[in-house]
């Protein structure tokens, strides 16, 4: 068994001005929110979910990114309407957001 139930990296990668990248797009903004609202649903801590930062995870032009893992399903996302759907459907009730998929 895993130590957390469901873990997700967002890639909070920054390249150099002009090059596209996942912080650029708001990867570390959503990473934030993320981690406050599974604090908020105390869905947090061992045997639970873990929300982390990455490094680049080599999918820029998908950008901004998010794994979920142990599924290793890839999320896109745009504002805090679709993380809300992540963390409620996928990361809390275990349910892939199919339209977020990339």
């Amino acid at each position: 068994m895993s130590f957390y139930e469901r873990h997700i990296f967002f890639c909070v990668n920054e390249r150099d001005e002009g090059q596209m990248c996942c912080n650029a797009s708001g990867g570390g903004k959503m990473l934030n929110y993320a981690k406050d609202k599974i604090k908020a649903l105390q869905a947090d801590g061992p045997g639970k979910v873990r929300v982390n930062k990455a490094g680049c995870l080599g999918r820029c032009d998908k950008g901004p990114v998010a794994v979920v893992y142990p599924e290793g399903v890839w999320y896109s996302f745009v504002d805090e309407e679709d993380i809300d759907e992540i963390v409620d459907s996928h990361l809390i009730k275990g349910e892939v957001v199919e339209r977020l998929k990339v």
